[in-house]
Order: structure tokens, then sequence, then C-alpha cells
């Protein structure tokens, strides 16, 4: 009876994964050349974050070293562009929260949201680039033993109002923010609009419910929560209270010439392990388009394809693969989707920022 019973509560936990499809449809899509121009004698670093706020300029967070050392370089700049990609300003040269830049967000009201894994902090700019609103706190250089976080197995306990290694915001429509915090704490943070700590929810583990690198996350029009729970290879969807609504696995078979953007491809043979940070499908980044008609896209690291699905998890489309040219992608960390087909993409291994155009076929 014991075994009848876990097989059932299995076939639940799954009933919504992904639809495994044979035939899923190729996006034709094009990348813009030069969508963004850096002053004369600037590069990007690795480009971890990219937003587009409501005029269409274009945020890009940028792991350059900007500053020496407290305990580590500083790898973070946030730079904001016009809507014609054109560079307008840095916001928050030299800041305290700058360590080693993750992901940047923009709000309703186009306030600016950086998370910074390095000082495991997120940090709200206004529209004019002042801090409104500090979360967590950065190490003190002063104390003794300072330096980047361990990751002890079992992890230490997570304290409200603090991160470890955080990675990303998204909000609902009542202002409340959703805070994925991250690589040692696995767990979801919810603050209301006025910055005052509500709850968390999640913990390490491959459960429902459970995170293994909560990486990326997403707020649909009806406030249901979207987390690239990375490590374990799967977007699960909450409410806004943490219940677990259901999981999205994305299966689509790997092209036989598909190449790994860095590191040793895996044997033909091999079945995902534990962690599937490399596996086919595992989110590393994920966005839903505007209301009222919303899709999901999500971009993995191998074979480096960004997937089109519907917000219930059916896979609609696929583009893209691993390399360095355009239409290619390297570990693309996050993504900006203003519209269903116009994609923002910021790549690690790339530095570089791509703007994508996409034609659907009727």
């Amino acid at each position: 009876m014991k075994r009848i019973l876990t097989a059932v509560l299995m076939l639940l936990f799954v009933s919504a994964p992904a639809f495994a499809q044979q035939s899923t449809p190729s996006i034709p899509f094009d990348s813009v050349p030069h969508p963004l121009v850096l002053p004369v004698g600037w590069n990007f670093g690795e480009a971890s974050g990219v937003a587009v706020n409501s005029k269409g300029h274009v945020f890009v967070f940028s792991r350059g070293n900007t500053s020496g050392p407290a305990y580590a370089a500083t790898a973070a700049q946030l730079l904001e562009f016009d809507q014609n990609g054109k560079y307008v300003r840095e916001i928050g040269r030299g800041l305290y929260a700058w360590s080693f830049a993750h992901t940047v967000k923009i709000d309703a009201s186009d306030n600016i949201w950086a998370t910074d894994k390095g000082s495991d902090m997120v940090v709200k700019f206004t529209p004019d680039g002042r801090v409104a609103m500090v979360f967590g706190r950065k190490q003190e250089a002063s104390d003794e033993g300072t330096g980047p976080l361990k990751h002890p197995n079992p992890p230490l306990p997570a304290e409200a109002g603090r991160f470890r290694q955080v990675t990303d915001i998204a909000w609902d429509k009542a202002g409340n923010g959703y805070i994925s915090d991250g690589y040692i704490n696995s767990r979801i943070a919810k603050v209301d609009k006025n910055g005052k700590w509500l709850m968390s929810w999640g913990g390490p583990g491959d459960g429902p419910g459970q995170f293994n690198t909560p990486h990326t996350i997403a707020v649909d029009a009806k406030g249901l929560v979207y987390v690239g729970d990375r490590a374990n290879g799967r977007i699960q969807v909450f409410d806004g209270s943490g219940n677990f609504i259901r999981q999205i696995v994305i299966d689509v078979p790997v092209p036989p010439n598909a190449v790994m953007a860095i590191g040793n491809p895996p044997k033909p043979d091999a079945t995902p392990g534990p962690n599937k940070t490399q596996s086919s499908g595992s989110p590393w980044a994920i966005c839903i388009t505007p209301p009222p008609h919303q899709v999901l896209y999500s971009a993995d690291a191998y074979p480096g394809r960004i997937y089109k699905l519907s917000l219930d998890g059916n896979v609609l489309g696929v583009l893209g693969s691993s390399g360095k040219g355009l239409k290619q992608f390297g570990w693309i960390h996050e993504m900006a989707c203003p519209s269903e087909n116009v994609l923002y993409v910021a790549e690690v291994l790339n530095w570089r920022v791509q703007k994508l155009i996409l034609h659907p076929r009727p």
C-alpha cells in the first residue's frame, strides 16, 4: 500500500512538467548588429543582466572590474542606453553594494533594481538613479575572515532580511517583491512595496517547493510566481503565498551537432546527475512578456537555446544554439522580453547583449 501511495504522489508531482515534443518548431529570428553603443574605449565585462523600461531604455549589469579590492576586485557596473542604443549614463558608480553583478530588473514605475551576488544585496534606484531602498547587508571588509561565502553542507540556517548570494527579483501587481535567494539559502523571499519583509519559502532540496539554486524569477499577470530552479533543471510555479502549483520541465531533443559553449560535452549515454545546471532545458534565465497575451521564455546553457512556452509549460518553439557569432549564445544569464517578438539577452561568456527580433511562422 505504501508503494502505491508513493507512486500516486510522484505522478501528482510530475503531472504538469513539460511536454516532450519531438517536433518542436524552430523560430526564425534575427540579431540586430551593434544594438548598444558604448563610449569609445569602453567594453562590457561579463554581461550578467539586462532590462528594458517603459521608454525602451536598456539597462545592462556588467561584470566590469571597476575598482580595487575590499576582499576581492569589484565586478559590477550598471549602464543605461536609450531606445536607439546610445549610451546614456552609468548608475551607482562606486556604489558600496557593488561586488559581483547578477541581474537588473525594472519595475512598473521604472525604478531600477540590481541584485549583486557578491555583496548579498538588492538595491532599488529611482528612475533618476538615486538609491531608494537596500535589502540585505554586505560583509564588513574590516572583519576577520571576510571573504567569499562558503557553501557548507548542510547549509547554515537562513535569516530573515539577509541574503546569501542573491540572484533575482520580480513583482506582482500590488508591488510585492519576490527575491530569489539564491546559491546558498535556496529560497524565495517576499517583501511588500514599502520594503517590509513578509515571508520566505523553500530551502535546499529537489522536492516540490525546494530549490537547488533558484537563479531567475518572474511573475505573471495573475500573480503566479515562476522560479527558474536551475540546478534541479526545472521551473517551479507558486502562488503569491508560496504554495506550489506545478512544475515545468523542458524536454526538447538535443541536436546531434550540439556543442558546449565551454567545458567538456556530456557523454552520449550520460544521464543528468543531481546538479542539472548544464542539462538541456535547465533554466538559466526566464522572462514573461507583458499582458494581455503572455508567454514565457527560458534559456539554457547547453545546447544554448531559447525556448518559447505557454504559461502552462507547453513548448511553442525554440531558437539559437551555443557559439560566438550573432544568433548564437554563450551562457545567457538574463533576458528581457518587452514584447513577444523582441528579446534582449545578456551573455556571460561572450561579454555582450544581443537584441533579437523573432519572426514566428503564421
